[in-house]
């Protein structure tokens, strides 16, 4: 149960991004699918999850309570962090129009790392 409420929280790691004004974000707004993969540690293997992106601002669109921290940048270059449940997770990546793709990396109770790619829904 705690490797698939993780899986969870990767899902936001997709649009988490820098801070560079919301009318530069606007182009990302709206619902967004993101599949988490695990290419290394004991996390479950794949998961795919809804997650919103309103102004820049990210969150994720499921019933879970994570930290997320940060913000789509203008280029679409994606950089931040989850937290929950004793774990953190850094993610790097970029959106372009519709899709998105980059590499995220746990640490904390866990160790983890993968890949997430995700696509724009509405």
């Amino acid at each position: 149960m705690i490797a698939r409420r993780w899986a969870a929280v990767l899902s936001g790691l997709g649009v988490i991004g820098l801070n560079t004004g919301a009318e530069a974000q606007q182009q990302f707004n709206g619902q967004w699918s993101v599949l988490v993969v695990t290419e290394q540690g004991d996390c479950d293997k794949a998961y795919r999850y809804p997650v919103a992106i309103e102004n820049g601002r990210v969150r994720y669109a499921g019933e879970a309570a994570f930290s997320i921290n940060g913000q789509v940048a203008r280029s679409g270059a994606v950089q931040g962090t989850i937290a929950g449940g004793g774990n953190r997770a850094a993610v790097r990546g970029r959106l372009s129009g519709g899709v998105g793709s980059g590499t995220w990396t746990l640490s904390g109770g866990r160790s983890c790392s993968g890949t997430w790619s995700e696509e724009k829904r509405g």
